[in-house]
């Protein structure tokens, strides 16, 4: 950090509550487009010093990471400590998401808004895509074969960051991943309360924002709930889980397919939400919407072009969000159904058991 920055610290000044001061380049922009973010571990007042845990990758980054290197551990383990040693920061540049990290308070400035107290053991709940983070251990501890990852280092959180204290009746991996997407089910009762009885279709319903966002539209009063996923194995679990009142297999890259599929369930759908973490799915998504829906893209896998282009070409009148993964009340709701919805914490497990995916 430069001497005018280490002068305004050392006179009790604060940094910008949305961390312009921890941007190295390029200048002007806010720190989650930024190239480079400064790491040094010593917070400004408004500022929480995090020594981190565990990081939880993006699904969508993880699996970039894992198809470009063939599934390689080293590889894959030697790609994330170049990203976030180059740009002080976990933010993949092909895929553009990162991920979130649970750790503990090592140090909480005096000005800081956000009501945490060394010791206190967290999970962030803003992307890692603008956290400044070090790693010192050179990811030692982590096979490469999975998203949640055991590290060492420190993280800064700002004034304007998000965090929650980890539950303690929950296993932490368990409830970092719950964390991890629990923009979906929030923003998901959202967009289903607004509707009268709607029938509600989830791409990707297996997965960790799947299933919760299934069971958030179950208690938001969706009338019938189609599950997308798109093999035999996935539907077997979901099945199970009795989260949907239909699971259907179709591939989500496959626009036709998943419109057919989600018609001969029930559909189309009021609602349909897309918790898929690879490109390609926004036009089945798209077309398997009634007129007047919409369709929530939970993924950090979707084209805007893509999107807007497609409903405009399909002449389809559909209103389309991006979930930005923050709501009011997210991590308590992510939280809760979790413990609450067996059906949910079914498939939470089976994917921490080495089935990676969002």
């Amino acid at each position: 950090m430069d001497e005018p920055r280490d002068g305004a610290r050392a006179a009790g000044g604060t940094g910008s509550p949305v961390g312009l001061h921890r941007v190295l380049s390029p200048a002007g922009v806010l720190p989650q487009a930024a190239d480079r973010l400064d790491t040094d571990p010593r917070p400004w007042p408004d500022e929480v010093l995090i020594r981190i845990e565990r990081l939880n990758l993006d699904a969508a980054s993880y699996r970039q990471l894992h198809t470009e290197h063939g599934g390689d551990p080293a590889a894959i383990r030697a790609a994330v400590l170049e990203i976030v040693r180059t740009r002080g920061k976990m933010h993949n540049p092909v895929t553009g998401s990162g991920g979130m990290l649970v750790g503990t308070v090592a140090a909480a400035g005096p000005r800081s808004p956000l009501g945490l107290r060394p010791g206190d053991r967290v999970a962030t709940l803003v992307s890692l895509t603008l956290t400044p983070l070090e790693i010192t251990d050179g990811l030692a501890r982590w096979d490469g074969r999975g998203e949640q990852v055991p590290a060492d280092g420190h993280a800064i959180l700002f004034a304007r960051s998000v965090a929650a204290v980890l539950p303690p009746d929950l296993p932490v991996p368990l409830a970092l991943a719950a964390l991890d997407v629990c923009g979906a089910p929030a923003l998901t009762r959202r967009v289903v309360g607004g509707y009268r009885d709607p029938v509600v279709a989830v791409l990707g319903a297996a997965g960790k924002s799947g299933s919760l966002a299934l069971a958030s539209a179950r208690r938001a009063g969706a009338r019938r709930l189609l599950g997308v996923v798109p093999d035999a194995a996935e539907a077997a679990r979901l099945e199970r889980s009795g989260l949907a009142d239909a699971v259907v297999r179709a591939d989500a890259r496959d626009p036709v397919a998943v419109s057919a599929a989600v018609a001969d369930a029930g559909g189309p759908a009021d609602v349909t939400v897309v918790c898929v973490d690879v490109p390609g799915c926004e036009h089945g998504a798209i077309l398997a919407t009634a007129p007047g829906g919409t369709v929530v893209f939970f993924s950090m896998a979707t084209s805007f072009p893509a999107a807007a282009l497609g409903a405009e070409g399909l002449a389809a009148d559909v209103t389309m969000l991006i979930g930005n993964g923050y709501v009011p009340g997210h991590a308590e709701m992510a939280l809760d159904l979790l413990r609450s919805e067996p059906g949910v914490r079914d498939l939470f497990a089976a994917r921490l058991e080495g089935d990676p995916g969002q």
